[in-house]
């Protein structure tokens, strides 16, 4: 009889399963949920996994531009008019007789393209700076944990799971027991 009982409590063991849990942990086992115990094991090591991942951040870049202003005169037609007038003067006190008809003429007709362009005027000219600003990325290699693989001690054996998160000292554990078959 005790060498049946010693049979049966070394299969017992020997199907012992021993898994490490996420944090969700659900009370449910694989067949009969009695054969199902929480428990704790030791953490011996924990190596963290690493990924390289880009990671990209957005940033705004602002720059001083110098703006153009121009400024329209508006003296156009006096500027034509009066330019043909001191035109029209001066090409009259030089000649004579029908000389100082076309001097007239021509002094009025230059004298007023000078008032024109006179006039006209280039009104360009930088007076304001604007602040211009546009959205960048900024990409960069970063390396990130992924995950943990944990090396754990349960009732004297030694058990290596990949985890999503650093346990600490100590491992909560599902414990089932099923008979080998």
């Amino acid at each position: 009889m005790k060498k049946m009982l010693f049979a049966a409590i070394a299969l017992a063991l020997a199907g012992t399963q021993v898994q490490a849990q996420d944090r969700g942990y659900d009370r449910g086992g694989p067949a009969d949920p009695d054969n199902v115990k929480v428990a704790w094991a030791d953490v011996l090591r924990v190596d963290p996994i690493y990924d390289r991942v880009q990671a990209s951040s957005p940033r705004e870049v602002c720059d001083e531009v110098p703006v153009e202003r121009r400024a329209d005169n508006g003296n156009r037609a006096a500027g034509t008019v009066l330019g043909a007038i001191v035109g029209g003067v001066l090409g009259n006190t030089v000649g004579k007789g029908d000389g100082r008809k076309a001097a007239t003429v021509a002094g009025a007709v230059i004298g007023g393209a000078v008032g024109n362009n006179a006039g006209r005027g280039d009104g360009g000219y930088y007076t304001d700076v604007e602040r211009h600003c546009r959205m960048v990325e900024d990409v960069s290699d970063e390396r990130r944990v992924v995950a943990y693989d944990v090396q754990y001690r349960y009732r004297g054996d030694v058990y290596m799971s990949r985890l999503n998160y650093d346990p600490g000292d100590r491992l909560r554990v599902r414990v089932s027991v099923e008979p080998a078959e």
